[in-house]
């Protein structure tokens, strides 16, 4: 059995419409180790496994988006992301691992996203001297 490949041509315009704004609800600062602490006790409640956070820009980092209701699906389509919440903590080092007692930890490396890179830089300045 053989298999013929066909192409077909087509006019398709394709357009890279990047985010135009992020706006953050509520951001709450924990030093590392009660964020640490408090994610693998969510974890273990929500039935275990191992939790993951992200990291970027010398933080470590997790968000809370609002359900895609039909307002919020108009505001992204405008360009406009809406997180409810992000929670985050100064890590300067990448570590793929952070194994405590009562769980483990794995760290997503996403500085590769500019929008993640960007919200770091802004919440680095809006909290500097908060936290020694």
């Amino acid at each position: 059995m053989t298999h013929k490949r066909t192409r077909i041509a087509c006019s398709l315009e394709i357009s890279i419409e990047p985010w135009k704004k992020l706006i953050v609800h509520e951001v709450i600062e924990y030093d590392f180790e009660d964020l640490v602490r408090i994610v693998l006790s969510q974890s273990r409640a929500a039935g275990g496994g191992i939790a993951s956070m992200n990291w970027c820009n010398g933080l470590v980092f997790q968000h809370a988006t609002f359900p895609d209701t039909e307002s919020v699906v108009r505001e992204k389509l405008k360009g406009t992301i809406h997180y409810s919440s992000v929670v985050f903590a100064k890590k300067d080092k990448f570590e793929r691992q952070i194994v405590k007692e009562n769980g483990t930890l794995n760290l997503v490396d996403v500085s590769a996203n500019p929008i993640f890179f960007q919200l770091t830089e802004a919440l680095k300045s809006a909290h500097a001297g908060r936290r020694s």
